[in-house]
């Protein structure tokens, strides 16, 4: 009976202030680390299931985690600590995802997986997505994807490779909507054999610039020193595809950029062929909201996408970024406006940066 309340309770993003006093009144544990409750009159906040005394309704504000409570001026609570509670359910979802990785080959299901972690169904998977940013599905296809493509590169055939990673048939993979291999996993293998991508290499303010598109769209943008540097960027996936360089057909593509570098946004319909999670491209999404010229925080953008915590998860997205300016991760900062990594170079980060401001 208890996990079944569990599964009836409403998602955390729907829950009213109401609620949230509800549980705070009922200092029910599922509820920690989804909110926390300040009270204005002791400039103290609490996770919902704290022990001590209830305060006045009245009196009561919440926020979505320790680091909101604590700009707004509020200290931790030193009987229920709450911060600790954060640290733990990462601790324990980390835990998690070593046993996934552990077990690609057998058979995971949420069921299995909120057992494994000694939590009802419905508060492991609200847990495991408000941590990494992914649902345990997402994390689960994304990680026997990897498997697949360490498998294919080493020279397994595709039958061995896809079932030695956790797929059940050779369709379970190839009907997916959008395959995060980027290509059949037979072409992978061969390392992008049959794949045609043209490219151009044009000369830019930060060096030189490397384009290449499918028939699709987009697919690589790469930056650096020389020629050979940006070509061998290239061919770091697909060393076996057809790359033809083609400066003529590819000048269109090529004046995208020179605008882009005069001060002018790319346009948003510009077709991009890139193969990525979910959860990425929603990360990407964001990223061409960024005005020209203008940054924003990691911790911002997880914000914006509705997973505040996910600070991490949206930092390895920019760092999958392929096609680099068109979805603009140099526009992301530290907390503090200090810039962090960045595949083509910090120097060419704060290059492009000013460009940009000064355009």
């Amino acid at each position: 009976m208890k996990s079944q309340q569990v599964l009836q309770q409403p998602a955390i993003s729907q829950l009213s202030d109401v609620d949230k006093w509800n549980a705070v009144l009922a200092r029910n544990e599922t509820m920690d680390g989804e909110f926390v409750t300040a009270v204005r009159t002791t400039g103290i906040y609490c996770k919902p299931s704290c022990p001590a005394k209830h305060p006045h309704r009245t009196n009561v504000v919440f926020y979505a985690g320790p680091s909101e409570a604590e700009q707004a001026g509020f200290r931790p609570c030193k009987r229920c600590n709450p911060r600790e509670n954060v640290s733990a359910r990462s601790e324990l979802i980390q835990r998690i995802c070593k046993y996934i990785d552990s077990n690609l080959d057998e058979k995971l299901t949420l069921s299995s997986l909120s057992q494994e972690a000694g939590l009802s169904l419905f508060h492991f998977q609200r847990i495991f997505k408000k941590v990494l940013g992914v649902s345990p599905r997402q994390y689960i296809e994304t990680r026997r994807v990897e498997k697949l493509k360490r498998s294919l590169t080493r020279g397994e055939t595709v039958t061995n490779a896809l079932y030695d990673a956790g797929f059940t048939s050779r369709s379970r993979l190839y009907e997916r909507p959008q395959s995060q291999l980027g290509v059949h996993p037979g072409l992978f293998r061969r390392g992008g054999e049959g794949l045609q991508i043209q490219y151009t290499i044009v000369d830019s303010p930060v060096g030189r610039l490397l384009l290449g598109a499918t028939r699709k769209g987009v697919c690589a943008v790469c930056m650096g020193a020389s020629d050979e540097a940006v070509e061998a960027a290239l061919r770091e996936d697909y060393y076996a595809a057809d790359l033809q360089r083609d400066d003529e057909s590819m000048k269109d593509w090529a004046g995208h950029f020179s605008k882009y570098f005069e001060g002018r946004e790319f346009p948003r319909n510009l077709p991009i062929d890139v193969q990525a999670t979910a959860f990425q491209w929603k990360v990407w999404k964001h990223l061409q909201t960024i005005p020209y010229g203008q940054t924003v925080s990691y911790s911002k953008i997880a914000e914006r996408i509705g997973n505040p915590k996910a600070v991490r998860a949206v930092a390895n997205a920019c760092a999958s970024n392929h096609v680099a300016l068109i979805v603009p991760c140099h526009r992301i900062v530290g907390s503090k406006g200090e810039l962090r990594g960045y595949r083509w170079g910090i120097k060419r980060k704060q290059a492009i940066l000013s460009i940009e401001m000064n355009s």
